[in-house]
């Protein structure tokens, strides 16, 4: 049996679903990943970067192309995401993460509608890409955003997760990748977790009454 065969292979059947290696492997370094992000973590890129390798397998077994070009993208952002925190923390010796401005959210926003339909249209024409245009493509480009966000120390990066996983929970199920549907349930759990800290640590320390200001976590 081939690595590939392997990771495609059934490790466990749950709730009458069967869960594949890779599905399973994959969204555990991608659950991984998120709460290294919480924590502001330089690790979190290389383990997201694994975590997509593993996932090119497992969206490839279940013929959603939108999926496996997904992951393909999550490899390349993964390597400039990790190149940008290396060095934020060598110019100011922490990951530092602020809110968008509402230019930069224009600019996300516009370019995820933009590659969203974009995208969903050479799905429509060449209907062997993916049995799903639409949400296929929803979830690779909104994917895609948070993954910029995030790089960027953006704390629009959760907001733009949970718009992922609020289409990503369907769309995994019906495409018979049960752990993938549960993790992206996970996935909204720490999402929100993550926001509320990188919410906190966004805004500026308060003054000490009568000392020195603290200093703050903006970028």
């Amino acid at each position: 049996m081939s690595a590939l065969d392997w990771l495609n292979s059934t490790a466990f059947t749950a709730f009458d679903q069967k869960i594949i290696w890779s599905d399973f492997a994959g969204n555990l370094l991608g659950l991984a990943a998120l709460a290294l992000g919480w924590r502001r973590s330089v690790v979190v890129w290389p383990a997201q970067l694994l975590s997509g390798l593993i996932l090119v397998a497992a969206y490839w077994h279940a013929h959603l192309s939108g999926g496996v070009g997904k992951q393909l993208l999550v490899i390349g952002v993964s390597l400039w995401g990790w190149l940008q925190w290396q060095r934020g923390r060598r110019d100011d010796g922490e990951i530092k993460v602020r809110f968008a401005t509402w230019r930069e959210r224009a600019w996300l926003v516009a370019g995820g509608a933009v590659g969203t339909v974009a995208l969903a249209l050479v799905f429509k024409a060449n209907p062997d890409l993916s049995w799903d245009p639409w949400p296929d493509a929803y979830i690779f480009v909104g994917s895609v955003v948070a993954m910029v966000a995030m790089a960027r120390g953006w704390v629009e990066f959760w907001f733009a997760w949970l718009a992922v996983d609020a289409v990503g929970v369907p769309l995994a199920f019906n495409g018979g990748l049960a752990f993938s549907a549960f993790v992206y349930i996970v996935y909204g759990v720490l999402v929100l977790l993550g926001l509320r800290s990188w919410w906190i640590q966004s805004r500026p320390a308060r003054p000490v009454t009568g000392g020195p200001a603290l200093e703050g976590a903006t970028a």
